[in-house]
This record gives structure tokens, C-alpha cells and sequence, in this order.
């Protein structure tokens, strides 16, 4: 039996669990495939994948493709790129990891990409490495006494709140659900989604991706930043809007710090990597040691589970039960 781990683009998996044990024929793809065809064509052959969460996507087009899959292994707990009803109508069950801790770890990446774009971390970086000092480095902004304004006030962005006000910034909040007495026991202030883009210094987006939040920032919100103002993004790509994002940056109104793109990994050709008022992060939110650990140890129980005949944490249970 031939079990694949995919997306393992920092060669971290196999040293991060004792795959052996499985006693299966393992191969693993260190690079994302460049189309669906690619991936139907290379992943035929094996029985068992293990995948990064959204990484590699998986419709419903690519497990019709899939005729030898039988089991999946997923890390993390949400499974927004893969189709788990077509999964579950093939008799293929899911099961995912636990999340790990990526609260701190995504919100300590967070201040790190805004500390480097208020400051102007990357060209000084450059600099130094090539000789240079000071030149064409942007004076930069210092953060003590601006106003933060999250979108979103769960875990991470109360996190990302309370890190704000140690550094004495006024911070302030929205999301569709959050209310002022929410807000205020996180240390934040409630306002309006149009009032907290318009005064803001820096704007931090830490919602969950989905139907409401899809495109919530677009030409009309981003519009309402203030000049100069640094919009952090360490969510998902398609909360906002990126044509409109583009355009925003292009216009050198505002600065983007972001983690998480619409097409991840980012195409090498994608204006994003052009544009000097743009700090950029490969998705390292979450990513770290201890992190991968939990996902590739859960990985191996998972898959020794399912070969037991008494597979664990199914996540698509509801849609293997109507089949």
C-alpha cells in the first residue's frame, strides 16, 4: 500500500514523526503541483495522501480522478479546500490532526511583519547584505500612540490586541458579531467598520475565511485607509479583495503586510512580489517546530487507525454515514 505526504516544501515531515512504523511504501512531494492534471497524474498510485491543510486543493474534479484513494489524513481542523462530501460519497473517510498552538505563534508573525513594514525592515535588510546603509530606506513610523483596528477580536486577534496596547497604541475593533461589551473585555473599543478603516494606522484582518467574509475588504473599504496606513493581512488571502488590493498598492496610498495570498504558493511572477511598499511572508503563521510536530505524529496515528479498521477523528462522518 503507497502513501504520499504532500506539500512538504520545508522537508520537515519525516524527520517530525516515526512514519516508519506504518510499515507502507511512503513518497513525498516537496513542491506544489502546478495544475490539477499534475496532481491526478502523480497521485493515482497511492491508497493513502496525507495533506497540509490548504495547500494542495482537492474538489470534487480531483478525487474523480483519484480511482486507488481510500484515506485521507488532513492536518489542522478546518478543511476549507477539499470537497470531504465527495470524499464521504466514495466510502473515503478524513481524518484531521489537532491544530496545535498557532495562536501565539501566527500573532507573534503578525507583529513581525508589521514591525518590519513600519520600519522599513526589508530594504534595510537588503541594504546591509549589499554594503549599503541608510539609502532608500523609508523613515518609517513609530507604533507607540497610533491606533491599531482589528477586524476580527477572537483568539488571535485579542492576542494581536493585547501585544498593541504594550506597545501603547490605542486599539479598536469590528466584526459582524462583536459587540462593544466583547470588545471592551478584550481591552479594545468597539466601532464601526468604516470609522475603524478610516482612523486606523494599522489594520489587522484575523477572521475566519468564509461566504460572509469573502471579499470583505474591496476598493470602497480600502479606499477609506489612511494615507500611509499599513493593512496587515495574516488570515486568508480572499477576505480581501485582490484586484482592488493592487490597485490600492499601486497607488502607494497604503502598505500591505501579508502572510496569505488568493493562490498560495504566490505564482513567482505575481505583481505582490514587485512592489516596494509591500512586506511579504510565504504563509509562516503557523509554522513552526512544534507545530509540524503535532500535525505529522497525529498523521501517523491517523493512518495507523484506518489500517486497524477503527479510524479516528473523521471529520466527514455525517457524509460516509448517507452513503
Amino acid at each position: 500500500m503507497k502513501l504520499a505526504i504532500l506539500d512538504d516544501y520545508q522537508r520537515v515531515a519525516l524527520k517530525s514523526a516515526d512514519w516508519k512504523k506504518l510499515g507502507l511504501e511512503i513518497q513525498v512531494f516537496h513542491e506544489a503541483f502546478r495544475s490539477e492534471d499534475e496532481a491526478a497524474q502523480k497521485l493515482a498510485p497511492f491508497e493513502i495522501l496525507c495533506l497540509m491543510r490548504e495547500r494542495t486543493a482537492f474538489p470534487r474534479t480531483l478525487v474523480e480522478r483519484l480511482p486507488n484513494l481510500k484515506f485521507i489524513s488532513l492536518t489542522g481542523l478546518r478543511a476549507g479546500s477539499m470537497d470531504s462530501k465527495a470524499l464521504g460519497e466514495r466510502g473515503i473517510p478524513v481524518s484531521n490532526t489537532r491544530p496545535g498552538d498557532s495562536t501565539a505563534s501566527t500573532s507573534e508573525l503578525c507583529w513581525g511583519l508589521i514591525i518590519a513594514a513600519a520600519r522599513g525592515l526589508e530594504r534595510g535588510l537588503q541594504n546591509m547584505r549589499a554594503g549599503r546603509w541608510h539609502e532608500g530606506v523609508p523613515a518609517g513610523i513609530g507604533l507607540s500612540g497610533k491606533r491599531l483596528g482589528l477586524i476580527g477580536l477572537g483568539r488571535i486577534g485579542a492576542y494581536v490586541g493585547r501585544v498593541g496596547k504594550a506597545f501603547g497604541m490605542d486599539v479598536v475593533a469590528w466584526s459582524q458579531n462583536l459587540t462593544p461589551e466583547k470588545a471592551a473585555e478584550q481591552g479594545a473599543t468597539y466601532v464601526s467598520k468604516e470609522e475603524l478603516l478610516a482612523t486606523s494606522d494599522v489594520v489587522s484582518i484575523h477572521l475566519v475565511l468564509s461566504e460572509r467574509t469573502r471579499g470583505l475588504l474591496g476598493a470602497k473599504e480600502l479606499g477609506l485607509m489612511k494615507p500611509g496606513a499599513i493593512l496587515a493581512n495574516v488570515s486568508r488571502g480572499p477576505i480581501v479583495d485582490e484586484p482592488a488590493l493592487l490597485q490600492a498598492l499601486a497607488g502607494k496610498r497604503i502598505h500591505a503586510a501579508l502572510d496569505v495570498y488568493d493562490r498560495e504558493p504566490l505564482p513567482a511572477d505575481h505583481p505582490l512580489r514587485r512592489m516596494e511598499n509591500v512586506t511579504l511572508a510565504p504563509h509562516l503563521g503557523y509554522v513552526n517546530d512544534e507545530t509540524y510536530r503535532v500535525f505529522h505524529q497525529d498523521s501517523v496515528d491517523n493512518v495507523a487507525a484506518w489500517l486497524a479498521g477503527k479510524p479516528i477523528r473523521v471529520m466527514n462522518a455525517e457524509h460516509l454515514k448517507s452513503k
